[in-house]
């Protein structure tokens, strides 16, 4: 994870940009990092515009991350998708299970 801005009211909305791969090569430390932004906040961005690669233990993270948030009375919004991650996402036909819009390049 890249970095983490805080909106004014502090607590209410988190955003993190993912730089790292969400593989599982990198799940284990990333869903810690998201479950306590997660915790900290009630809505939380996730903009995976750098995220290069993603399998399919990042598809089960970012499905958790969701569900996670429905549990809680939350909201977690993906934007930004990368390349990698729209393919994935498509492959798995999950774009309606997700609800996020999806911009697609020109």
């Amino acid at each position: 994870m890249s970095h983490k801005d805080t909106a004014p009211d502090a607590g209410a909305n988190v955003r993190l940009a993912l730089d790292a791969d969400l593989t599982i090569y990198h799940t284990v430390p990333q869903k810690q990092a998201l479950i306590e932004a997660l915790a900290g906040s009630n809505r939380l961005e996730l903009d995976l515009s750098a995220v290069g690669d993603i399998d399919t233990a990042g598809l089960q993270l970012l499905i958790l991350v969701k569900r996670e948030a429905r549990v809680q009375g939350k909201e977690v919004v993906i934007t930004g998708h990368s390349t990698a991650v729209r393919q994935v996402i498509d492959f798995c036909n999950l774009a309606a299970a997700f609800g996020d819009p999806m911009i697609l390049p020109a």
